[in-house]
């Protein structure tokens, strides 16, 4: 049973989650953490260009959901998912190589920041349109239901993209079909510049699944194993009745909207920034694994200094990695079977 200081959901993962996964969980927050940093590091040098949307602060939201995927599912994502394509098994180098515009990038350097993709881990894309990935979920559950697969589909979105119509079609669909999708808004509260309270008629977001008759939770997006609790109950029930489920997780982002967003800008101030922080998820978590003895303050630095190798590895590899030629335009055209596109030699 959880004592008045630590919630049931925290008790109940420390008690029937492995140590190693637990362990491993923690590592991937820093390697996110880290890799973000140097993202923000790499766009200052002008290695990055364009669009460029960093995870700092979220991380507890993409690691604690996708700690509970088998490697068949899938996932989609928006334009902020570094951290979620590492996660669901992309390469940390091939990752900053995409985003150096490299030919080894996972896009092979066509995509960028915002456009990862990797098929073969089940990475469905990074997608800059606003809720333009939602309906893609949706179709992918559904051909998962067709085929009579038991793999769940997770779409991870902003909470501005439910009031766009795509959102609720896809919500109506997914709940008369029954398909095994999973939709999660991460509640960061701002919608680039414009709070919730300002671009949505109501709060609580996840109160939309009623309109569907569809399982719904709210859950607490800063912390890791709460987010792996609900994430767990929603797969279960993908999996088991092919049932959909609306998941928010509030969150906040700790870093501006993009990179050319002052961290502050003008539309929050210093002071809540920096009382957000101190609810870190990192931090919380690790003072969990350290109440229960699960890892001590070196296996912590240990971890970090791992993490920070990892990430100064997968900058080797990028600023290795050749720039795509004039002709890799004309691939990547047309997906399989169909074969890429060529110039005709005449």
């Amino acid at each position: 049973m959880a004592t008045a200081s630590v919630p049931e959901h925290v008790t109940r993962q420390l008690a029937s989650t492995p140590k190693a996964k637990l362990t491993e969980m923690l590592y991937q927050m820093l390697l996110g953490r880290r890799f973000e940093e140097k993202c923000a590091e790499m766009y200052a040098l002008q290695k990055i260009g364009g669009f460029c949307h960093l995870y700092i602060g979220q991380e507890a939201v993409a690691i604690g959901a996708l700690s509970v995927l088998r490697p068949d599912d899938k996932i989609f994502t928006g334009y902020r998912e570094h951290v979620h394509a590492i996660v669901k098994g992309c390469e940390p180098g091939r990752v900053m190589a995409e985003l150096f515009g490299r030919r080894d990038g996972v896009s092979h350097g066509k995509g960028g920041s915002m456009h990862l993709f990797n098929r073969q881990v089940g990475m469905m894309g990074g997608h800059g349109i606003v809720g333009g990935h939602i309906p893609l979920a949706t179709g992918v559950a559904f051909a998962s239901k067709y085929q009579k697969k038991d793999d769940v589909t997770l779409v991870f979105f902003g909470e501005a993209a439910v009031n766009i119509g795509a959102f609720h079609e896809s919500l109506n669909m997914a709940a008369l079909w029954k398909l095994p999708c999973i939709y999660i808004v991460e509640n960061n509260r701002y919608g680039m510049g414009t709070s919730i309270e300002r671009a949505s008629a109501i709060y609580d977001v996840a109160a939309r699944a009623c309109a569907y008759d569809m399982a719904s939770e709210t859950v607490d997006g800063m912390d890791v194993l709460a987010m792996r609790d609900c994430v767990d109950r929603a797969v279960t029930r993908a999996r088991t009745e092919n049932a959909p489920t609306l998941i928010e997780a509030r969150c906040y982002r700790f870093m501006g909207h993009s990179m050319s967003d002052p961290v502050h800008g003008h539309y929050r101030t210093k002071e809540e920034v920096e009382a957000q922080k101190q609810q870190d998820p990192i931090r919380a978590y690790y003072g969990h694994l350290l109440a229960a003895g699960l890892i001590d303050q070196p296996g912590l630095e240990q971890f970090d200094a791992q993490a920070r190798a990892e990430v100064e590895k997968a900058i080797q590899f990028a600023d290795a990695s050749p720039e795509p030629s004039a002709d890799d335009l004309y691939s990547d055209v047309y997906s399989e079977p169909y074969g890429p596109y060529r110039r005709s030699e005449a």
